[in-house]
């Protein structure tokens, strides 16, 4: 039985600034590092030995990542980058304080950008000041998939193909698989392996640095499922 472990990264600054970040990189902050040095305190007290890791190509999830790595002695396993375990693209709200956002156009209307499953934010163009058009990090990808913003139905568009080329089968081969990322990328994936439906999943909340621990069977059924906290 192969086991499955998400972590959530843990807070980073622009969580404790309250300000949208989306694909924008920003540090942890301190909380954020203790969070997940706990996070790996904990998989080790838990004692599950990973065969691999995946994370995004974003500081606060690879940080995470090491830092849980680090605290139960296996930094050393394959770690596998990708961008499409990147958080959600949050578009031209990117950088906004959201309290100040919510007074701008409305509790109920920012609500909408956050949770529908299916409404896109306010876009950005290629041009404009802060697209990842312009990070030399997605320079290898087609310009036409960069997204200018996404909700989360894009944002599992994206993730599943990484999961079924590259994460199911190291599952259905019997390795522990280790994957920290973002709220909205790990909720797809949990949306998706649970089979969660698009109005339940807006009321999932992955807490930041505890690691979710799933045992999934020959078939990718999910067996078990705990927190580690």
């Amino acid at each position: 039985m192969a086991k499955l472990v998400f972590i959530r990264h843990g807070q980073s600054q622009w969580n404790l600034s309250n300000q949208f970040t989306g694909w924008v990189d920003v540090d942890l902050s301190d909380e954020g590092v203790k969070q997940a040095q706990n996070a790996g305190k904990l998989l080790k007290e838990e004692g599950i030995l990973f065969d691999q890791a995946y994370t995004s190509v974003l500081t606060r999830a690879i940080k995470t990542l090491h830092y849980a790595l680090e605290g139960c002695d296996q930094l050393w396993i394959p770690e596998t980058k990708t961008w499409r375990l990147n958080e959600r693209h949050y578009g031209a709200l990117q950088g906004l304080n959201k309290a100040e956002t919510a007074e701008k156009y409305g509790d109920e209307q920012v609500h909408i950008w956050r949770r529908s499953y299916d409404t896109l934010p306010p876009l950005l163009k290629a041009t404009d000041e802060g697209s990842a058009a312009k990070d030399r990090r997605y320079a290898n990808l087609d310009p036409r998939i960069i997204p200018g913003g996404e909700n989360l139905k894009v944002t599992l568009e994206r993730v599943i193909p990484f999961w079924e080329d590259e994460i199911a089968p190291k599952l259905l081969d019997g390795k522990n698989v280790i994957i920290a990322a973002h709220g909205n990328s790990l909720r797809a994936l949990t949306k998706y392996i649970e089979d969660i439906s698009d109005a339940d999943i807006m009321d999932v909340e992955m807490a930041t640095g505890e690691p979710v621990v799933y045992d999934l069977d020959d078939k990718l059924n999910v067996v078990s499922k705990k927190k580690l906290n």
